[in-house]
């Protein structure tokens, strides 16, 4: 039976009060919502926090909503609640394309949005879907609130911009016309991503106006492929540019050979799928301009 080393648990009454108790317990406290990643780990002692601070009766942590041009997602969000929310799936049709993927019910029920990114790994699908949306995350601390981009929040496997007493509160998503997709595989269903690749378009006079890639379990900078993106910017969104474009990002992701499969297959993968993404993502463009015309 894996039992966890001992620790000191405390129930936070607010976004103060979990600050505090991050400052009263220092570096080796750690937050804990849903716990499915971090329980796991402290069962096997590879995590051994000295304190757990529960943070699940913040419920000004759990909302989303619209704030003028703005779509704010609280980072206790359940996975369930996003894959839920109509406003979410109206303006960014990502994210209920990346939850519907997400492990299984129980998971989704439980897990939360702020959780999956905080734990910054590879193979988390949020956070690729978050960079290619180009979202901000708000993070609150002794000296305030800062806000850092999603794309600049990552500083490496399973390691953020976080400092030992700040909190994740929120993602803030601009809101602007765009049509998106998420496409994934994965050894069976619910399971961590072999790869995966996501999309954001804005397309002008047959023109891509503006564009966001994410990638997950490929080893892409800060889950997002920068090249591909720069590459498509501005130039005609046609099957053949994005067929090019799908080539840059598996050419500069970075994958590794695991169980999951050679990097030269992940490589493919990353390929195809940000090509199906594009072309997804397309197809949305034009169908919502038809519905709007």
């Amino acid at each position: 039976m894996q039992v966890p080393a001992q620790f000191q648990y405390e129930k936070a009454a607010s976004i103060e009060h979990a600050l505090a108790l991050l400052a009263r317990y220092g570096p080796e406290s750690r937050i804990v919502a849903g716990g499915h990643s971090l329980i796991p780990m402290m069962k096997l002692r590879l995590a051994q926090p000295e304190a757990l601070i529960d943070i699940n009766d913040l419920a000004e942590l759990a909302t989303i909503g619209v704030d003028g041009t703005r779509l704010r997602i609280g980072a206790m969000v359940r996975h369930a609640d996003l894959l839920a929310s109509a406003v979410a799936g109206e303006h960014f049709p990502i994210f209920h394309d990346a939850e519907k993927m997400i492990a299984d019910p129980v998971v989704r029920n439980r897990g939360t949005v702020g959780g999956s990114l905080c734990q910054a790994d590879p193979s988390e699908d949020l956070s690729a879907v978050f960079a290619a949306v180009r979202a901000d995350a708000v993070i609150r601390g002794p000296a305030g609130e800062r806000t850092v981009a999603v794309r600049e929040f990552f500083v490496g496997p399973y390691q953020t911009v976080l400092e030992p007493d700040e909190l994740l509160v929120e993602l803030r998503v601009p809101i602007r016309s765009s049509a998106s997709a998420y496409q994934k595989v994965e050894r069976r269903a619910g399971d961590w991503a072999v790869a995966a690749a996501g999309a954001v378009l804005r397309v002008n006079d047959g023109a891509v106006e503006e564009v966001g890639i994410g990638l997950t379990a490929l080893g892409a900078r800060n889950f997002h492929a920068r090249e591909a993106e720069e590459f498509l910017a501005g130039g005609p969104a046609t099957d053949e540019r994005f067929a090019e474009a799908a080539r840059i990002a598996a050419e500069q992701c970075n994958p590794f050979t695991d169980q999951r499969g050679p990097v030269d297959y992940k490589r493919h993968l990353a390929a195809t799928l940000t090509e199906r993404a594009l072309r997804t993502a397309r197809g949305r463009w034009f169908g919502r301009r038809r519905e709007e015309s």
